[in-house]
């Protein structure tokens, strides 16, 4: 693995830990370990900028989905400061996964994510 590749993997292996955090110290500590304090979040549903905003939504998803965690889907591809991977919202009682997705996201220096463009492929009726 080149360290360019394990640049990537890390990066969005930090995104699922904000996203799969529990409690709000642990989602507060992940986002800032994952993100750019500047960093935006765009998807179909949601336009945020900034650790506040990237928590609350992140919140509000546990709210909507309670007892889901995300998971990622395939590989992690990427180049330069920019990195693509699918995603699932995965049931831990049933494992189905009503929700699935792609994410675009931008590394900056530091290997923190700057923006975050997201796609929902799936999503329940």
């Amino acid at each position: 693995m080149s360290a360019n590749t394990d640049r990537y993997e890390t990066a969005v292996a930090r995104y699922f830990e904000a996203w799969n955090a529990g409690d709000p110290d642990t989602l507060a500590k992940a986002v800032a370990a994952a993100f750019a304090p500047d960093c935006g979040y765009t998807d179909p549903l949601a336009d945020v900028r900034g650790h506040e905003q990237l928590t609350a939504l992140i919140t509000g998803a546990h709210e909507q989905f309670p007892g889901f965690s995300f998971r990622p889907s395939g590989p992690v591809d990427g180049h330069h400061d920019t990195a693509r991977f699918g995603w699932e919202l995965v049931s831990e009682a049933d494992g189905s996964a009503p929700v699935a997705g792609f994410d675009v996201i931008t590394l900056a220096g530091e290997g923190r994510i700057r923006t975050v463009h997201g796609f929902l492929d799936r999503v329940p009726a």
